[in-house]
C-alpha cells in the first residue's frame, strides 16, 4: 500500500468535494440566473472529479471504503482539503475570489498531472482539464468585471482578496507526502507550479485594477494534515447528515 499516494489522492478529492459542497449551497441564491446556473455547474464538475479521486484512493487503500464511505463516513480531522475551500461563501465577492484563487492553482496542477507517472492520475487529470480550464476562464473574467466595475464592486473585491490571500499559499507548502509524489514523478514540483500561479494571478489582478497582496505574506496551513477551521465541521454536518442518520440508505 502506497500511503503517501493515498493521502495525495484524498487531498485532491477532498478539495474538490468541500468546494463543491460550498458552491451547491448557493443554488438558487446567485446574483443573476446565469450565475446561479454557472455556480451549480461548477459544483457538479467538482463533484464528478471528487468521485474519480476518492474511488482511486479507496481502491489503493483496499479496506472496502468506496467514494461514498470516504465522503460521508470520515470526521473532520480525517479530511485533507486545504483551508481555502472551507472558508465561508460570504458575499459574492468572497465567493468569487475564493474560486479564482483555487481555480488558478487547480488549473496548473491538472496541467502538471497530465504528465504524471501514474497512468490513472494522468487519466483523471485529462478528464478534468477541460472543466478546470472553463472554471479558470470564468472566475478570471468575473474578477476583471467586478474589480474594474463600480466603485462598490471594486472595494468589495479588494477586501475579499486581502482577507482570503492568507489561505492561497497552503497548496504550495509541500510536506513529505507532496515531496514523495514529486520524487516518484506523480506530481509537479512546487517551484514551477507556484511561479505559474503567481504570474497568472498578477496578470488578472492587474487587468482587474486590484492590488495583489505580497506573495511572501504569511500563509495559513494545516488543512492538508487534518487541522481545520471551525467551518469544516458545519459543512460536514450538513453534507453527511443523511448517511449518518440512516447508515447505508439508498435512493
Amino acid at each position: 500500500m502506497d500511503d503517501a499516494k493515498i493521502q495525495y489522492l484524498l487531498r485532491q478529492g477532498d478539495n474538490a468535494l468541500i468546494l463543491s459542497q460550498q458552491l451547491s449551497q448557493l443554488c438558487g441564491k446567485g446574483p443573476a440566473l446565469e450565475e446561479d446556473m454557472a455556480l451549480t455547474n461548477v459544483a457538479l464538475d467538482l463533484l464528478g472529479q471528487t468521485r474519480m479521486w476518492l474511488t482511486y484512493a479507496g481502491e489503493l487503500e483496499g479496506q472496502g471504503r468506496d467514494e461514498d464511505k470516504l465522503a460521508y463516513h470520515r470526521d473532520a480531522h480525517d479530511f485533507r482539503n486545504v483551508l481555502l475551500v472551507e472558508q465561508p461563501n460570504g458575499s459574492y465577492a468572497e465567493t468569487m475570489v475564493r474560486q479564482f484563487l483555487f481555480d488558478t492553482w487547480h488549473y496548473f496542477l491538472m496541467q502538471g498531472l497530465l504528465q504524471s507517472s501514474d497512468p490513472r492520475i494522468a487519466e483523471i487529470a485529462e478528464k478534468s482539464f477541460k472543466e478546470v480550464t472553463y472554471h479558470l476562464r470564468r472566475s478570471g473574467d468575473l474578477m476583471v468585471r467586478l474589480g474594474d466595475g463600480t466603485e462598490l464592486s471594486h472595494r468589495k473585491m479588494q477586501a475579499a482578496l486581502d482577507d482570503l490571500w492568507m489561505y492561497s499559499g497552503e497548496v504550495f507548502l509541500y510536506d513529505e507526502i507532496d515531496n514523495a509524489m514529486v520524487e516518484q514523478g506523480v506530481a509537479p514540483a512546487v517551484e514551477g507550479l507556484r511561479a505559474s500561479f503567481l504570474d497568472h494571478v498578477n496578470d488578472i489582478l492587474t487587468e482587474a485594477t486590484l492590488t495583489m497582496p505580497s506573495p511572501d505574506a504569511w500563509m495559513q496551513r494545516g488543512g492538508k494534515q487534518g487541522r481545520h477551521s471551525e467551518h469544516l465541521g458545519y459543512i460536514l454536518a450538513e453534507m453527511q447528515f443523511l448517511q449518518r442518520a440512516y447508515p447505508g440508505a439508498e435512493w
